[in-house]
Order: structure tokens, then sequence, then C-alpha cells
């Protein structure tokens, strides 16, 4: 079967030392996409490495925005260019690494049977690899009180690495959207659940990252924890 004809969005912020070859890695796994890096003004020079890449390599783009606006809003300008552009497909992922794009086939070929694929470190053949026994034990606790709360059909909810068929992704009222920040994958993901979207996983294995630093504070952390208590509410 022939690949959806896909979208990769890479949000960055301070991500120079892994955006090229991470850019590079996933034009080697799925050679017939695209990828859309929507860099938030980042001072080490990220979006001058793109575009300097995307005068070699066509398949890549820079959206290039004025400030840090955050992760949702950095997603939600995939999906629009997603739309907009006539693409059957939309993958989300991190740019420093701890999503392998070897996993992108898997993650497209399940949008065959499905609206919305996970790629999810929660189900066989999952996992994660260069955590601390704190972080996995926050990782974990958090899915679990996800998955009581909001009722999601997922193991693991608060991956960012997914695969959207466009098609379904209009049925979802992404303007009614509130959250920036990690906090907006609960969201976004509770609005195609509620949309009627068909939700699907394949096992990822996820790495810390490679070079650069973390952007998870305990701000959003403590985010997340808030806009979960939120959406429950909201029923």
């Amino acid at each position: 079967m022939d690949r959806l004809r896909a979208l990769v969005v890479v949000p960055t912020y301070d991500e120079r030392e892994n955006i090229v070859p991470l850019a590079r890695a996933i034009l080697q796994a799925v050679p017939e996409a695209k990828v859309l890096v929507v860099d938030d003004a980042s001072p080490d020079g990220t979006g001058e490495a793109v575009r300097a890449l995307s005068k070699a390599e066509p398949r890549v783009f820079l959206h290039a925005r004025p400030g840090k606006l955050g992760l949702g809003t950095a997603y939600l300008t995939g999906f629009d260019h997603a739309m907009r552009d006539g693409f059957e497909a939309v993958v989300t992922m991190d740019a420093d690494f701890s999503h392998d794009p070897s996993h992108l086939p898997a993650l497209l070929a399940g949008l065959r049977e499905r609206d919305l694929m996970i790629g999810s470190r929660y189900i066989p053949g999952g996992g994660v690899r260069n955590w601390g026994l704190h972080r996995r034990f926050l990782s974990a606790g958090a899915n679990l009180l996800s998955r009581l709360f909001l009722r999601i059909p997922a193991r693991d909810i608060t991956s960012g690495y997914r695969a959207y068929r466009c098609e379904a992704l209009r049925r979802v009222p992404l303007a009614s959207i509130r959250s920036s920040g990690y906090a907006f994958l609960e969201e976004v993901l509770l609005a195609c659940h509620r949309a009627g979207l068909r939700i699907g996983e394949t096992p990822i294995v996820f790495v810390d990252r490679r070079a650069g630093r973390s952007k998870i504070s305990r701000g959003e952390i403590f985010a997340a924890a808030r806009n979960l208590f939120r959406l429950a509410r909201r029923g």
C-alpha cells in the first residue's frame, strides 16, 4: 500500500544541534513526506540552520515565529499547514531525537485503520531508555491519572509522537482548545476522542534527548495537572 501523503511537524526552540540531522533522518525513514519546522525565534540559530537546509532539501520547510509562543500553538500551526496544503496525514514529534524517526512508517501505516495513531511507551513492545526512577514515576503516574479522569481509550495519553488523518482532524473543534505547552497533548487527544476519531497505538521506545536541554519545567508539570482537572470537570 502506498503511504499517505504526510507532513511531519517539528516544533523547535534552541534545537540547532539536533534539527538538521533529525530532518534528514525523518526523510530517510519516509522519503515521500515533507518536514515543517515551527521555530519560536530560537536564539541559538535553529531557524537559520533549517533555512539553510531547505535551500538544498526542498522537502524541508521553516515556519518562523516572532517569539516563544508555546508547543500547543506550534502544533496547531502545523495542523493548519497540513489541512490547508492538501496533506492526507500530519505527524507531530519532538526535535531532540527522543522520538525515533524509524517509528514513522508504523505510525503512518496505522492510519489505514485508524484516524489517530499514538507512538506509545506503555503498550507491549514500548518503553523508555535513559530515564531515572523519578521521571519514570512521574510519566506513568500522569498517564494513569489521565486515563482515570478523561476516559480516553489509549495507554499513552501524554505522548507527543502522533499521526493524524487530516480528513478526520477537520471534524475536531481545534479552535476551542485552550491549553498550551505540554498540557495541549491531553486536551487535543480528548477533543479527538469526543469527535469520534478512531484511536490506535503502536509501540515506541522513548530515548532521552541526544543534545541540548529539556524544555519540561516544574511549571509545565503543574500546568498539565491543573489542565487535567479542568478537562475532567468540564465533562
